[in-house]
């Protein structure tokens, strides 16, 4: 019994010098980790690191941040402020929220920072992209795809997008299912983006398939830089060919067409705008601009839109004064034959509005910028220091990550005259906007972020989701298909995730029943 006693003695014994040596050795890893971002200041400042943790060597706290997502960022501001320090995914990042902060970063682009983005994403979108230019070439690309989104740009597009999301809402109330609005919402961005916006002559075959490959693309783009068998990047990398393949035939039919006349569509218009810079654009260049226009508008306009639905069904009462506002502009009903006329979902009706039409309807904006406030589609941007500067009484040591917060920003931001919580399109309003203004400005809202890099694509998104609800508003009901509302993942885009499964049915139907169509 003795000498086992002493054997299992010894055992535990050497299990516990293990563990505390193993406690030491972890112990020290930390306290170096801790000292080498110390260290890493920049000396020839007197100013000191943000306050914050760098979490464990090696791993940062990027576990924390798959885990506990947009937590992770409240808590942390909540505790150390505004500005504070981390480690993500490999690198030292600086995460900033507030007006004035924000300001500083935007407004610094070229200057202080400069846009970063991971090296998959440079892999896939190419190197002829408005994302990945900087300086000179950035400007010269920002001035060809202007004309892409100019007034008159748009006035061609609106009829086109109102007969789209006219026919999508009549087809939700046809379906006798549930409709996942998210989904719903991708693919008819894609349909939107493909056909309208870049002029693409598709089926609904070669529309559905195109819309996989390119989501496949999307959902690769930010992956390990490994382009190995089976890896994110070459799966990324097939799709991005599959795609390419396909806009070649369009573009050299683009390439052929007589451009004396207006361009119809933005890669007509890319073409002209660049032969009248004295620029002749290559296939390859043509290509990747094409992509990175469907890139720019699929899951952020499919996100706004799945955002709109669920925020007017869980606040009838801004339905309501919708509804009123369009009666009292003569647009209460969508088309003289009803979704319930069994005519389907192209029941042939000419569009009815146009910029102007949606100019007069103050109150739509107003909705419409909330949903933007409340849920912006992505939750920030990412830059890279240029050189060290100050930030509020801290310093952003050259070559660190900069992320500025927007959903912090708008949740911190205190000029209006209802909390920043809740769901209030009147603070948009004449006189709730009067708040807004001060020194950081329009910094306070900054759903398609702002200064050099701001959203080109900004007054598109807008009239997009101006004409969704006018369309679900006088042409629908709609009602959960669940037991209750979804919670919202907001990483890397936000969107309900159950993808917002409901019931639509068509207002003219439920009028007989309850009073609801004016």
């Amino acid at each position: 019994m003795l000498p086992c006693a002493l054997s299992c003695l010894s055992v535990l014994g050497a299990a516990g010098t293990a563990l505390l040596c193993a406690g030491l050795l972890l112990g020290l890893a930390q306290l170096l980790w801790t000292l080498r971002w110390m260290l890493s200041r920049d000396r020839a400042s007197a100013l000191p690191l943000p306050k914050g943790s760098m979490g464990w060597p090696f791993f940062g706290e990027t576990l924390h941040w798959l885990v506990q997502g947009s937590r992770f960022h409240s808590a942390r501001r909540e505790r150390y402020g505004t500005v504070f320090k981390t480690h993500l995914l490999g690198r030292p990042v600086v995460r900033v929220s507030g007006a004035e902060n924000v300001r500083t970063i935007l407004l610094g682009e070229h200057r202080l920072v400069r846009s970063q983005w991971p090296q998959s994403a440079h892999i896939l979108l190419g190197s002829h992209t408005l994302l990945g230019a900087v300086g000179e070439p950035h400007r010269r690309r920002r001035q060809v795809l202007a004309r892409v989104f100019s007034r008159a740009a748009l006035e061609r597009y609106v009829p086109r997008l109102q007969g789209a999301l006219r026919r999508e809402v009549r087809a939700w109330c046809a379906a006798r299912r549930p409709v996942a609005v998210y989904d719903a919402a991708k693919a008819l961005t894609f349909r939107m983006a493909a056909r309208i916006l870049l002029g693409l002559r598709l089926d609904e075959a070669q529309c559905a398939e195109l819309s996989r490959t390119f989501e496949q693309f999307v959902e690769n783009l930010f992956s390990l830089p490994l382009d190995v068998p089976f890896s994110g990047l070459r799966k990324g990398i097939r799709a991005r060919d599959q795609l390419h393949r396909h806009l070649e035939e369009a573009i050299a039919e683009k390439l052929r067409e007589d451009v004396a006349g207006e361009p119809g569509d933005a890669l007509a218009m890319i073409i002209h705008s660049a032969r009248e810079l004295g620029h002749e654009l290559s296939v390859q260049e043509l290509k990747e601009s094409a992509v990175e226009l469907l890139f720019a508008a699929f899951f952020t306009t499919a996100s706004a839109s799945t955002s709109l639905v669920l925020l007017l069904l869980q606040h009838p009462a801004a339905v309501a004064k919708i509804r009123q506002e369009l009666e009292a502009q003569g647009l209460g009903r969508a088309c003289g034959c009803g979704p319930g006329a069994g005519r389907g979902p192209d029941c042939g009706c000419a569009p009815d509005l146009s910029l102007a039409a949606l100019g007069a309807l103050p109150y739509v904006d107003c909705v419409v910028k909330e949903v933007l406030r409340l849920l912006p589609p992505v939750s920030g941007g990412y830059r890279t220091a240029l050189r060290t500067f100050e930030l509020d009484g801290y310093q952003i040591p050259k070559g660190w990550s900069v992320m500025y917060s927007i959903r912090d920003t708008h949740e911190t931001a205190a000029v209006y005259r209802s909390p920043p919580e809740g769901f209030d399109p009147e603070r948009f309003g004449a006189q709730g906007e009067e708040g807004a203004r001060g020194a950081a400005g329009r910094f306070h809202y900054i759903p398609f972020g702002g200064g050099a890099r701001s959203c080109l694509g900004q007054e598109l998104a807008r009239a997009v989701l101006q004409l969704l609800a006018v369309e679900l508003v006088r042409t629908a009901r709609w009602e959960l298909a669940t037991p209750g509302f979804p919670a919202m993942q907001t990483v890397p885009i936000v969107h309900p995730v159950d993808g917002l499964r409901l019931f639509f049915h068509p207002l003219a139907q439920a009028a007989a029943g309850d009073g609801l169509c004016g």
